[in-house]
């Protein structure tokens, strides 16, 4: 599936409830350009805003420059956002504003990760079996008690 047809607005079978669907065909509809952690904080902040500049949006997401301009690279040529570069004072700056486009498949990613959400809250959580990580259970570390769950094979917590 290709990142910019995943997640459309004509494709809402894919979600919890509707038609049966699975969490899995929930995920698979998910809008991969806004799911990915980098781009989804970016339009996280332009969303809580009317326009930000480029030193703000690094400081607010954490993304170093080059990561930043290819992430915000990649939502332009959604058309998830668009950007405007002026020369002030000798030196670039850069805004970035957050499309209608943009804002709505933003909403409507987040309208699905809530069905998703509350779909999986009604599924019956996994039982974990706690068991001794050795044969003397009085002196058992409780950090060193292993966790099994079928039909994972057991792991050592840390």
């Amino acid at each position: 599936m290709d990142e910019t047809t995943a997640g459309s607005p004509s494709k809402q079978e894919g979600l919890p409830g509707q038609d049966g669907d699975s969490v899995t065909a929930a995920l698979a509809d998910l809008n991969r350009v806004i799911h990915e952690p980098a781009r989804l904080a970016i339009l996280t902040v332009l969303s809580a805003c009317t326009t930000a500049d480029f030193r703000f949006l690094q400081t607010a997401t954490g993304l170093s420059k080059g990561n930043l301009s290819a992430q915000l690279s990649r939502l332009e040529e959604a058309g998830l956002t668009a950007s405007k570069r002026i020369i002030e004072r000798k030196r670039t700056l850069t805004t970035v504003v957050l499309t209608h486009a943009g804002r709505s498949e933003l909403s409507r990613y987040w309208l699905q990760m809530e069905r998703i959400r509350a779909h999986a809250m009604q599924q019956p959580a996994p039982s974990l079996k706690l068991r001794p990580a050795s044969s003397d259970a009085d002196q058992v570390d409780p950090r060193r008690a292993i966790i099994s769950s079928p039909p994972s094979p057991s792991r050592v917590l840390p």
